[in-house]
C-alpha cells in the first residue's frame, strides 16, 4: 500500500461513524411498501421531499426552462458548450434574491460576492481551503452535523475543536463554552481559525437566537477570528420565529462594509430549502474580494452546470412562485414535524422543541441500560437491526450527553412515517421496563405541560426576542 497517499488508507473520511454505517444498512434493506413492507425505513435522510409537487407543477407550466429553450428556441448548443467558472449572472442574480426573500428581504446580496460550489459540502470545504493551513483549527457547537468530520478535515487537513453545549439550556452556545474550545485548542497547540455553526442547526432543528449571533459576532471580533454560516436550513423555519441572519446582525451592529464582515462568510445551498440535493448547487458569500476571487478558481473543481444554472434561474427569478413556494414549504414542514412529536410523545418519547428543520433532536435517554454512550449504541442497534429503523446517534454528532438520536421526518410519506412511530412504540412497549417506561415518561409529560414550559425546551425563549421577533 506503499504507493497510495495516507488519504487513500486512513479512515480520516468519517465513513466509519454509525452515521454513515446505519446507512450502509439501510441500502441493504431498503423499505417499500409494495416490494418490501418488511425492510428498514430511512430517517437518517436529511432530505426534503414534501413539495415535489409545486415544483414539478412549475416545469409543467415552464416547458421552455426543461427544454433548455428560449422564447422557444432551443439553445442547447449554448449551454453545451464551455462556461466560465465565475456562473451565470443570472442565476447568482436570481440566487441572491431568493437568499434575501428568505430572510424578509431586511438584508441584501451582491451577486458578485457569490461563488458557486456543486453543493454545500463544497463550498464548506473550498472555504477551509480558503481560511487555514493543514492543522489550524475551527470550533464547532456540539452537538453538530457528522459529515463535517470529512467535509472540512479529510482533504484539507484542517481541525475541529467541539464547543461543548449542553441540554441544561437547549444546547445554545454560551461565552463559558466558547472560552474553553478556544483555551483547549491552545492547549493542543492549534491556531484557532474561526468558528463554524449552522444555522438553523443540523441536528438539533432550532434556530440561533440573536442573542447567540451576536455573542458569535463579538468572539470573532474580539479573536480577530472568521465565522461561518451555515444556513442551508434557513428557508426550512417553521415556527412563528423569523430567521434571522448573522447578515442581520452585522447590520444591526453597523458592521455592514468593515473589516469584520469580511471575516464573516455564508454558505448556502438549494439542496435543503428546495429539496434538491441531486443538482448539487451551493454557494459561498464573501465580503473579502481575495476570498471570492481564490473560491471562484477553486470552485473549478466542482462547477453547477450551465443547464442546471439556466433551469433554477427561470424557476427562482419567478418571484409569484417562490413567495408561494416558501408559505407551503413551510406549513407542510411544520405539519409532519408536529405528526412526529405526536407519534414519539405516544411512545413515551419526547424531543428538543424544533422550529426549522427536516428533523428533530429527540431524547431517549430513559430507554438507556446506562447513562453511556457503550449504552447508546446498544439502544441504535436494536433500533436499526430489530426495529429497522435508521436514525442517528447523539455520539455520531459529537453530543456530550448519550441517549439524544436525529430523526428526520420530510424525506419519506406521511403513511411510511407513521408505520416508524408504530414500530418504533412497539418497541418501547416490548421492552422488559417497557410499560414501567412509558407510564413514567407519560405522567412527566403530562407534568409538563401543566408547568410552565422552560426557556430551553422552546430554544428560542421569550427574553432573546426584542419586539420585532414576537
Amino acid at each position: 500500500m506503499k504507493q497510495l497517499s495516507t488519504k487513500v488508507t486512513s479512515n480520516g473520511h468519517g465513513q466509519d461513524s454509525s452515521y454513515f454505517l446505519g446507512w450502509e444498512e439501510y441500502e441493504k434493506n431498503p423499505y417499500d411498501e409494495i416490494n418490501n413492507p418488511n425492510g428498514m425505513i430511512q430517517m437518517g435522510l436529511a432530505e426534503n421531499q414534501l413539495c415535489f409537487d409545486l415544483i414539478e407543477s412549475w416545469l409543467a407550466k415552464n416547458p421552455d426552462a426543461a427544454s433548455l429553450k428560449r422564447n422557444g428556441q432551443s439553445i442547447f448548443r449554448e449551454l453545451a458548450l464551455f462556461q466560465d467558472y465565475h456562473g451565470m449572472p443570472e442565476f447568482k442574480k436570481a440566487m441572491a434574491e431568493f437568499m434575501e426573500e428568505i430572510r424578509g428581504n431586511r438584508v441584501t446580496f451582491d451577486p458578485k460576492k457569490i461563488v458557486l460550489a456543486a453543493g454545500s459540502t463544497s463550498a464548506n470545504e473550498t472555504l477551509m481551503f480558503c481560511l487555514a493551513e493543514p492543522g489550524d483549527a475551527f470550533l464547532i457547537p456540539t452537538p453538530y452535523y457528522p459529515g463535517f468530520d470529512r467535509d472540512l478535515k479529510w482533504r484539507t487537513g484542517a481541525e475541529i475543536v467541539p464547543i461543548h453545549c449542553s441540554s441544561s439550556n437547549g444546547f445554545q452556545i454560551t461565552e463559558a463554552a466558547l472560552q474553553q474550545a478556544y483555551q483547549q485548542a491552545h492547549k493542543l497547540d492549534l491556531k484557532v481559525k474561526g468558528v463554524l455553526v449552522t444555522n438553523p442547526s443540523n441536528p438539533l432543528g432550532t434556530a440561533l437566537t440573536r442573542r447567540e449571533l451576536n455573542l458569535l459576532v463579538d468572539f470573532i471580533t474580539s479573536k480577530n477570528i472568521h465565522l461561518i454560516s451555515d444556513e442551508i436550513y434557513s428557508g426550512t423555519m417553521f415556527g412563528f420565529e423569523q430567521f434571522i441572519s448573522v447578515m442581520d446582525v452585522l447590520k444591526d451592529k453597523k458592521l455592514e462594509n468593515t473589516e469584520v464582515s469580511k471575516r464573516v462568510h455564508i454558505v448556502y445551498s438549494l439542496s435543503k430549502d428546495l429539496g434538491l440535493p441531486g443538482f448539487r448547487v451551493g454557494a459561498i458569500y464573501s465580503s473579502d474580494d481575495m476570498i471570492v476571487s481564490a473560491a471562484t478558481k477553486m470552485s473549478s473543481f466542482g462547477l453547477v452546470s450551465s443547464q442546471t444554472q439556466y433551469l433554477l434561474s427561470a424557476l427562482l427569478s419567478d418571484k409569484k412562485f417562490t413567495s408561494q413556494y416558501l408559505e407551503e414549504n413551510q406549513k407542510r414542514l411544520k405539519s409532519r414535524q408536529k405528526r412526529l412529536v405526536s407519534g414519539l410523545e405516544s411512545a413515551g418519547i419526547t424531543c428538543l422543541r424544533s422550529n426549522a428543520g427536516l428533523f428533530c433532536w429527540v431524547d431517549m435517554r430513559h430507554l438507556l441500560d446506562t447513562n453511556t454512550f457503550e449504552a447508546e449504541l446498544d439502544l441504535w442497534k436494536k433500533i436499526v437491526y430489530n426495529v429497522k429503523l435508521n436514525i442517528s446517534p447523539g455520539s455520531s454528532c459529537h453530543c456530550t450527553e448519550p441517549g439524544w438520536f436525529r430523526v428526520c421526518f420530510a424525506n419519506m410519506s406521511e403513511d411510511t412515517l407513521d408505520l416508524a412511530l408504530k414500530r418504533l412504540k412497539t418497541f418501547v412497549e416490548s421492552t422488559d421496563c417497557g410499560r414501567m417506561i412509558s407510564r413514567s415518561s407519560h405522567e412527566r409529560l403530562k407534568s409538563l405541560r401543566k408547568k410552565t414550559v422552560s426557556n430551553w425546551v422552546f430554544r428560542v425563549s421569550w427574553s432573546d426576542r426584542v419586539p420585532d421577533e414576537r
